[in-house]
């Protein structure tokens, strides 16, 4: 009896004295049934099962039988042999989106995973304590703070170069927008930047980390200091200052937890399905990642707590010019300006005022730009600037100047002065020979 007791749920454990007290007279069938949970007729059923079995007729009927909503075991074999031969090493969430999507096999993930855990097929991921951090709520509207960062990985897997994504995820929604690149630097962040504006529109404020690439360092100039910077900005900083859009840098790889863990899914899920689709270059992934991410953004965005969508809309022209590299050189007195040891003839006529600067611009298509207040100027590249002419001054020799005698006119009051102590002083020294000759 004790091992029946053993067998037995807690359901059914608390079962026993209800149905011991019906027996015993202290309880009422009815009164059973509102404390079990079920109607009268089944309280007399349950009384039977006890009358002829004992506590061994408070067990369910089903306990220790397979189940009637089972799967076949054809299938459970078929999903087995499929997942061994295309998608092994995928998760049980993932291989059974595409066990459902490419093979119609239609299976839970939790069945699809106790399934791969018997077959030891999966391994049971035990994770790691997380850190507590304070927890911060979504934006309110789409466009009010965009999160981005860039991935290293080996995305395909030794079958191309090693590349980084360039991924951007809005807080409020969630939707994803990425574009593979060569490294992380200032021209993949501000032409993934440009596609992303040109696509959404210009967000509210934008949420990264303190890369090389998205903070300036160093020593600030005396044209930052009075702007009241307290450090140099880099391009991308001064770029998006430029069209409005405010800059957030976290100190934690937790504090922009949105964009570090969209790394971490296309780390598992983007990887497989770039396997899946043999993809080799960079120009493919891309092809790849622009067809994927419209159903990844309808699978797994949210709906914002407001209807309004805060991106600005800006001219193409207008984010070309400010999404590039800009430098400030000094125009020399034969217009020419020299960047990076080469040297650029300004060719426009100068009518009223000269500028001191000009300002060489490096467009994300690689064309050369020179502009000054806005406006381009027609220039061309010179191998070497013409000398300039230097002006020629006559030498002039210095000489001491000329010192004139005590005796001249001018110091004439001096003179007599020095004459009159120059008499007293050998009436003094007279005296003296005098008294010691006595």
């Amino acid at each position: 009896m004790r091992e029946d007791r053993i067998e037995m749920s807690i359901k059914e454990i608390k079962r026993i004295g209800i149905i011991q007290r019906v027996e015993e007279g202290k309880l009422s069938q009815q009164a059973a049934s509102r404390l079990i949970g079920v109607v009268d007729r089944q309280v007399r059923r349950i009384v039977k099962r006890y009358r002829l079995e004992g506590e061994k007729g408070l067990i369910h009927r089903l306990r220790g039988k397979r189940s009637n909503r089972r799967h076949p075991e054809t299938l459970k074999q078929k999903a087995l042999q499929l997942y061994k031969n295309r998608y092994s090493g995928f998760g049980p969430t993932l291989a059974h989106e595409k066990l459902e999507e490419k093979h119609g096999v239609r299976i839970g993930s939790q069945t699809l995973r106790r399934w791969l855990i018997e077959a030891k097929a999966w391994e049971v991921r035990v994770g790691r304590k997380a850190k507590r951090h304070e927890w911060r709520a979504r934006k309110e509207c789409f466009g009010e703070m965009l999160q981005l960062d860039g991935s290293h990985h080996d995305w395909l897997e030794g079958r191309g170069p090693k590349l980084v994504l360039m991924g951007y995820i809005d807080d409020a929604t969630n939707h994803v927008f990425g574009r593979f690149y060569d490294y992380e630097g200032t021209i993949p962040v501000m032409d993934s930047f440009y596609r992303y504006a040109e696509h959404y529109g210009l967000p509210q404020s934008v949420y990264l980390d303190r890369h090389s690439a998205y903070r300036g360092y160093g020593m600030t100039t005396i044209e930052e200091e009075l702007l009241g910077q307290s450090r140099p900005e880099s391009q991308f900083e001064r770029a998006l200052r430029q069209l409005g859009v405010r800059v957030i840098h976290a100190y934690s790889p937790q504090a922009k937890g949105r964009i570090e863990r969209l790394f971490g899914t296309f780390q598992d899920r983007l990887v497989k399905e770039l396997r899946v689709q043999k993809v080799k270059t960079k120009d493919e992934a891309n092809e790849f990642l622009r067809e994927y991410l419209p159903g990844f953004n309808r699978r797994f965005s949210v709906s914002a707590k407001g209807d309004t969508d805060l991106h600005r809309r800006e001219s193409k022209k207008r984010l070309k010019r400010v999404l590039s590299i800009q430098t400030s050189h000094f125009l020399r007195n034969d217009n020419t300006i020299r960047h990076d040891n080469r040297f650029y003839q300004v060719l426009k006529p100068w009518r009223y005022r000269r500028p001191k600067q000009i300002l060489f611009e490096e467009r994300l298509d690689g064309k050369l730009y020179l502009t000054h207040e806005g406006k381009d100027l027609p220039w061309r590249l010179i191998s070497e600037p013409a000398p300039q002419m230097v002006e020629q001054r006559a030498v002039v020799s210095f000489r001491r100047p000329s010192v004139p005698p005590m005796e001249h006119p001018y110091k004439r009051q001096s003179f007599q002065r020095y004459l009159k102590i120059k008499e007293l002083r050998e009436q003094k020294q007279n005296r003296t020979l005098l008294m010691v000759a006595n």
